[in-house]
């Protein structure tokens, strides 16, 4: 699309939208101008995607919430990590126990001195940590064992300690904010099941 004609869609937003887009991002390129302008005018789809509180802390969007944190390892910790990774070739699938777990992942940092976990769930905060404490506590004591201080998963102070790591999103995208793991295995096994009797008719 040429110059000019994304400058007239962008005219063609409403003028209070174009003001705000405008007064925030003035250095950006017209392109994304017209593109966060759309966002702000389609009330439908902000309000779909809506970010709020995941609780104690982190980001909600819709029923899906985040977490990210940055923890300092002990010596050697990212190499017995690497070794149990590597054992399962890098699949935890045993983390789905947890039921509200949409995915998880570890990352090494700064010449293996910190863990970078990454995580993305449905509900609220301190559900979810209750959650790995009650399914799956034997992994996470293992995996983060090798963090300096961990406490342990069923300890008192587990929760401000996972707080003084995390570090909030400033900004948080969920493709599909209202569809859950319990609601997704429902449409999987609806899927297989309906596939089923397609190939029965066949």
């Amino acid at each position: 699309m040429s110059q000019s004609s994304l400058e007239q869609r962008f005219q063609g937003l409403p003028a209070t939208v174009r003001q705000k887009v405008d007064a925030v991002i003035d250095d950006a390129k017209v392109a994304l101008k017209v593109r966060v302008g759309e966002l702000l005018a389609d009330k439908e789809e902000v309000a779909e995607h809506a970010v709020t509180t995941a609780g104690r802390v982190g980001a909600k969007s819709g029923e899906v919430s985040e977490l990210t944190a940055i923890m300092p390892l002990k010596p050697g910790g990212a190499e017995r990590l690497r070794k149990f990774f590597k054992l399962v070739d890098g699949n935890l699938a045993g983390a789905g126990d947890v039921g509200t777990l949409h995915n998880m992942r570890f990352v090494f940092l700064d010449d293996d001195t910190k863990l970078l976990f990454a995580t993305a769930y449905d509900g609220e905060w301190d559900p979810y940590i209750d959650d790995f404490a009650t399914k799956i506590p034997e992994m996470m004591d293992y995996l983060f064992g090798n963090v300096e201080g961990w406490p342990g998963i069923h300890s008192p102070e587990v929760k401000d300690f996972i707080v003084q790591y995390q570090l909030p999103a400033e900004a948080w995208f969920v493709a599909h904010p209202n569809l859950t793991v319990a609601g997704a295995t429902r449409l999987k096994r609806l899927d297989r099941t309906v596939q089923s009797f397609l190939t029965e008719l066949n």
